[in-house]
C-alpha cells in the first residue's frame, strides 16, 4: 500500500516550526538550556567516562560496543576539550533527534482529518513536549551514549523510511543510499540497531509489497549499510569475535521471571512519562492508512528489551530509541486528544500528567547537580584511617569528586614513582581512567573487560596506584591474594554544596600477587 501524495518525499524544512507557535521552540530553547547547565555543573558518569576513553585509543571497535561513540568524541578529545564541550554533542543530538520527531509528527498529522492549521499546537508540539517531559531521554541529551546516537538515527530512519514509502520515491537513487548510509551509522552506533533495520524493511515491503525486492536499490541500500559497519566484523574477526561472545553472553541474562519483567514495565513508565503513550492514540487515528506499520519501530525494539528484562538483562535506557519512534504518533494522539472542541476534563488531565513529569524531570535533575538527598549521603565522615567504610547508596553521589580524585592521582603516583592506577571494581575504572589520563588503570578482578586491551592485566610483582570508593568500598587486597604491602597515602573528601557525599583512598601498593579476589566491605 502506497503513501500517496509528494508530502512525505519531500525534503526537509523549518518552516512548519516557524510556522507552528511559539511554543514549540521554548521548548525547544529550554530543554536545550537545561541540557548545557547540568552537563557544566556535573563530571562524568562511568557510561560517559567509558566512551570518552574510546576516543583516546581509536579502534575499528571495542570489546563492549561498535566504535561510533569513540569517533565523534576523537576531535574534541584530540583537542583536550573540557567536558562541558564534550557534552555539546549529545546536547546538539538531542536537539536534532526532536526537530526530526517534530517534522515526522507533523506529516503524519496531514493523514487524519484535521491537518494542522497553524492556529493551534500541533502533532508536531505535542510531540516534542512528549519528548522534552520525558526525565529519561534527558539524561541522554546531557551524557553520550550509544543509545544517544541510536535515537538520533532512529528518528533519522523513520523520516528516511517515511520518504522511501511514497508513492515513486523508490525510483530514487539518492534515497536509497542515503538510507544505507544511516542504516550503517546507526549499526555503528549500537548492535541494538539490527531491530530498527528488520523494522524499516517490514514498513518498506508494507508500503510497496515483494515487488520491492526485484528493484536493485534497496540491495544498494545494504550493501552500503554493511559497507559501513564493516569496521565492526573486521575488529571482530581480528579478535575472536569476541563482543558478538559477549553481547550474546549479557543479552541472555538469568532464568526468565515474571517480577523483573513487571518491574522494567513500572519503570519504562517512571522513566518516559505516560505521555508518550498516547503514541497507541495516533496509530489509531492512523489506522486506516499506510503509516500505520511505522509503529513497528517501537513494537519490535521494546518487546524484544521487555522480554529480555524478565532475565534480568536490560536497563532502561536501552528503550530510548524506541520511545522516540513512537514519539510522534503521541503528537498525533495527543492532538486528536485536545482538538478545539475537547472537553475541559481532557485539557485537565494532560495537563496534570504533563505537570507530573516536569516535576519528575526537574526533580531528577536537581538531585544529580546536588549530589542526591540529604537522606542519601553519609551523615558523618569515616573515622577508620585505613580503609574506607561502606556508606548508603547514594547514586548521584557517583557524579561528583571523580575529577578532583583523578588529579590527585597523577600527582601522587608521580611522586611515588607509580606508572599506573588500579581499582577493584571495572565500574570504578573509567572516572579514573578517564581524569587520571594517560596512566593507565589495572582492574583486580578475575573477568575481562575493555580495560583489559587497554591496560591488561597488572604484572606479578608490579606496583601501583590503588583508589577505593568509599561508595563502593572493597577490603584493600594484601597477600595471599593482593599486594605483599599497601599504604594509605591520602584521604580525599568529595564535599559538594557543603556536604561530603563520598571519600577516596589512594594506596602505594607493592608486589602484586597476581590473585585477584577483591571482597566488598562490610557494613
Amino acid at each position: 500500500m502506497f503513501i500517496s501524495g509528494d508530502f512525505l518525499a519531500g525534503p526537509f524544512s523549518f518552516k512548519a516550526l516557524f510556522a507552528d507557535p511559539w511554543a514549540t521552540r521554548l521548548v525547544l530553547a529550554c530543554a536545550f538550556v537545561l541540557h548545557y547547565v547540568l552537563g557544566a555543573a556535573v563530571g562524568l558518569s562511568v557510561d560517559e567516562a567509558h566512551y570518552a576513553l574510546y576516543a583516546t585509543h581509536l579502534a575499528l571497535s571495542y570489546f563492549d560496543h561498535p566504535p561510533l561513540v569513540g569517533w565523534v568524541q576523537w576531535p574534541l578529545v584530540a583537542l583536550n576539550a573540557p567536558v562541558d564541550v564534550l557534552r555539546w554533542i549529545p546536547e546538539l543530538l538531542w536537539l536534532g533527534t526532536a526537530l526530526l520527531v517534530f517534522q515526522i509528527a507533523e506529516r503524519l498529522q496531514a493523514f487524519t482529518n484535521r491537518p494542522h492549521d497553524n492556529k493551534r499546537l500541533g502533532a508536531g508540539f505535542w510531540a516534542v513536549l512528549a519528548m522534552a517531559l520525558a526525565p529519561l531521554l534527558h539524561v541522554l541529551g546531557i551524557g553520550l551514549l550509544p543509545d544517544t546516537l541510536l535515537m538520533f538515527f532512529t528518528a533519522l530512519l523513520m523520516w528516511q523510511t517515511l520518504g522511501l514509502m511514497a508513492s515513486g520515491a523508490t525510483v530514487s537513487p539518492a534515497r536509497w543510499l542515503a538510507l544505507g548510509l544511516v542504516l550503517g551509522l546507526a549499526g555503528l552506533s549500537k548492535y541494538t540497531a539490527i531491530f530498527a533495520a528488520l523494522a524499516v524493511a517490514a514498513c518498506l515491503l508494507a508500503a510497496h509489497g515483494m515487488r520491492l525486492l526485484r528493484s536493485p536499490w534497496p540491495w544498494v541500500a545494504v550493501l552500503l549499510a554493511v559497507f559501513v559497519v564493516s569496521p565492526v566484523a573486521i575488529w571482530n574477526a581480528q579478535n575472536g569475535w569476541i563482543s558478538f561472545v559477549y553481547q550474546t553472553q549479557h543479552g541472555k541474562g538469568g532464568g526468565w521471571r515474571v517480577l523483573p519483567f513487571v518491574q522494567f514495565l513500572v519503570v519504562q513508565l517512571l522513566a518516559y512519562g505516560p505521555l508518550l503513550l498516547w503514541g497507541a492514540a495516533g496509530w489509531w487515528a492512523l489506522r486506516a492508512t499506510a503509516a500505520r506499520v511505522l509503529p513497528v519501530l517501537f513494537v519490535l525494539p521494546f518487546a524484544v528489551l521487555a522480554g529480555l528484562s524478565g532475565g534480568g538483562s536490560s536497563l532502561p535506557h536501552w528503550t530510548a530509541p524506541a520511545w522516540v519512534a513512537l514519539a510522534p504518533f503521541a503528537g498525533v494522539g495527543l492532538a486528536e486528544f485536545l482538538q478545539r472542541s475537547a472537553p475541559v476534563w481532557r485539557k485537565g488531565s494532560v495537563g496534570a500528567l504533563a505537570l507530573v513529569q516536569l516535576v519528575m524531570g526537574l526533580g531528577l535533575m536537581g538531585l544529580m547537580s546536588g549530589g542526591g538527598a540529604p537522606w542519601l549521603t553519609p551523615k558523618t565522615p569515616t573515622s577508620d584511617a585505613a580503609q574506607a567504610a561502606p556508606e548508603s547508596p547514594n547514586p548521584f553521589a557517583d557524579l561528583h569528586g571523580w575529577e578532583q580524585a583523578g588529579a590527585r592521582a597523577l600527582v601522587l603516583a608521580q611522586q611515588r614513582g607509580l606508572q599506573s592506577v588500579a581499582v577493584q571494581n571495572w565500574t570504578l575504572a573509567s572516572r579514573i581512567g578517564w581524569y587520571a589520563r594517560p596512566l593507565p588503570v589495572h582492574v583486580l578482578e578475575d573477568r575481562f573487560d575493555q580495560f583489559d586491551f587497554w591496560a591488561g592485566d597488572l604484572p606479578q610483582g608490579g606496583s601501583t596506584l590503588l583508589v577505593d570508593w568509599s561508595q563502593m568500598a572493597y577490603e584493600v587486597p594484601l597477600a595471599p591474594h593482593g599486594f605483599s604491602s599497601c599504604t594509605l597515602l591520602e584521604t580525599l573528601p568529595t564535599v559538594h554544596w557543603g556536604t561530603t557525599l563520598s571519600t577516596f583512598r589512594f594506596y602505594d601498593c607493592r608486589q602484586w600477587l597476581g590473585e585477584p579476589q577483591p571482597r566488598l566491605r562490610n557494613p
